[in-house]
């Protein structure tokens, strides 16, 4: 019995010394991936030579020796202390690479506090400008004896400033919602053509005025494809920005659409935009799509921006599955090039004879449901200058009350508030949805609202409303969702 139990002791000490050195092999490889021991290369094979030695050892004194008691538990704790020792060396090389893992975070999270930093620098100065350009020149339009040209002068810029102030708004809270994964893309039925010449078309004029020549062109086959047009169109519309940013007087833009490959279903294409500016060096151009970067110097301090447009660009290139580069050289200029691959549709063509057909606005009754009481006043008037008769509410509550109150066919439309107390515009829409006269139920129900978001639209259509007009209000946009809801309606009714 004495025999059984000291064999049973060398073959479990073997058992535990052939783990070990299983472990101690794993544990060496781990250590050589985390950094160079070339020099140290003969010191990690010494502990395994010995190791073996310790276990040919068991196998030798179990197989071939007789032996006692203070021999089976020598080598049985022997096993048990390399054990132990090679589980308190793991801990502690991996708490050393949790350490380091941890002080790689913290120096990431210094650099990206240093641009945050920066990027506030920035953002002061770029908020403050077109401020100091709407309260400037609205203090000069209040002016006793200004004149009707200098006040529609001063008008102009008041409302150039302003969208300049509306632009970097739109990047920071983009920026916002894709950093909280909110970020989404609609694709639907696109012609690549037309996208690429809208968004030329909205920034030539920009160009223009700082004589910069733009080029176009675009040689496709297959031009319809599924793509979230506005996504697309607000990459291209902030690198040809960009590139008018930091393009001097008389120089020139182009933006090439070529497509590359296609196959039974998908078309790859190539999007390069280029420019004769003022180049970046190579070490920003390796930083280029980080957010809140913008290079240091005299040159691009001069220039308004918050450094978010091409970190935009890059997560919705990133989003289509696509790739972006760019090729610079300082003094020369930039080219940025967009390689993407897109699902190909079926070409559909618009109803010209539909949408030429515009509704009059001309005594339409519209129930305008705002919580704040500029806002009220700004769109009431705008309203009634496009010929509406305007009723108010303060609240959805009473919107959904003067809606009860009153006959089918009185209000042609709602334009309804989301964010409002006492009752918001969703439950107030829901509830005049499920008023039991179908006439009232029905009655057409817009949002107008700050709350501009893709999933904000969504929410609006779930709520049953029938459009969305964002704030702050785009006229030509608000008609056009009027046009377009108004006619629909008629078109129901008819």
């Amino acid at each position: 019995m004495k025999n059984v139990f000291l064999y049973l002791m060398i073959y479990a000490g073997s058992a535990l010394m052939a783990y070990n050195i299983y472990r101690y092999v794993c544990f060496s490889r781990d250590v050589r991936k985390h950094g160079n021991w070339d020099q140290e290369q003969k010191l990690f094979n010494i502990p395994i030579m010995l190791l073996i030695l310790f276990f040919i050892g068991y196998l030798v004194v179990g197989l071939f020796g007789k032996p006692d008691l203070v021999m089976a538990g020598i080598l049985f704790g022997g096993s048990i202390f390399v054990f132990v020792m090679l589980l308190l060396i793991r801990r502690t090389f991996d708490r050393i690479q949790k350490n380091e893992q941890l002080e790689a975070r913290l120096l990431a999270a210094e650099e990206a506090s240093k641009a945050k930093t920066f990027f506030m620098s920035n953002m002061s100065h770029d908020i403050r400008t077109p401020l100091n350009a709407i309260i400037g020149y609205t203090t000069l339009a209040n002016h006793d004896g200004v004149t009707y040209e200098e006040k529609s002068g001063y008008i102009g810029k008041i409302e150039t400033a302003s969208r300049q102030l509306l632009e970097i708004v739109n990047d920071v809270l983009d920026m916002s919602r894709i950093e909280s994964g909110k970020f989404s893309l609609e694709p639907a039925s696109v012609d690549l053509e037309d996208c690429v010449q809208e968004a030329c078309d909205l920034v030539r004029t920009q160009l223009e005025s700082k004589k910069i020549e733009l080029s176009v062109s675009c040689d496709v086959s297959h031009k319809w494809v599924m793509c979230d047009k506005a996504m697309l169109d607000r990459a291209l519309m902030n690198l040809l920005c960009n590139a008018g940013k930091f393009t001097e007087e008389n120089g020139k833009v182009s933006l090439r659409l070529n497509e590359i490959a296609y196959g039974d279903e998908t078309g790859s294409y190539e999007i390069r935009v280029k420019d004769t500016g003022i180049g970046m060096s190579e070490e920003f151009a390796e930083r280029l799509f980080i957010p809140f970067e913008r290079e240091r110097t005299s040159t691009v301090s001069r220039i308004q921006g918050t450094g978010l447009g091409l970190a935009i660009t890059k997560s919705i290139v990133d989003m289509m599955g696509g790739d972006i580069t760019v090729q610079t050289e300082k003094g020369k200029g930039t080219e940025f090039t967009i390689t993407v691959s897109f699902p190909l549709a079926e070409p559909h063509e618009e109803n010209c004879s539909a949408e030429g057909e515009k509704i009059s606005f001309d005594g339409k009754r519209a129930l305008l449901v705002e919580d704040n009481m500029i806002n009220m006043e700004i769109a009431q008037m705008l309203l009634e200058q496009a010929g509406f008769l305007i009723e108010t509410a303060e609240n959805g509550k009473i919107a959904v009350e003067m809606t009860a109150a009153s006959e089918p066919g009185y209000y042609d439309v709602i334009l309804m508030d989301v964010q409002m107390p006492v009752m918001d515009g969703y439950t107030a829409a829901q509830a005049i949805r499920d008023l039991s006269d179908p006439g009232l139920a029905g009655i057409p129900i817009i949002a107008m609202t700050a709350n501009a978001f893709q999933e904000d639209i969504k929410k609006a259509e779930e709520v049953g409303m029938n459009g969305h007009i964002a704030k702050p209000l785009d006229i030509p946009s608000m008609k056009a969702t009027l046009q377009q809801v108004l006619k629909n309606t008629s078109t129901y009714h008819s």
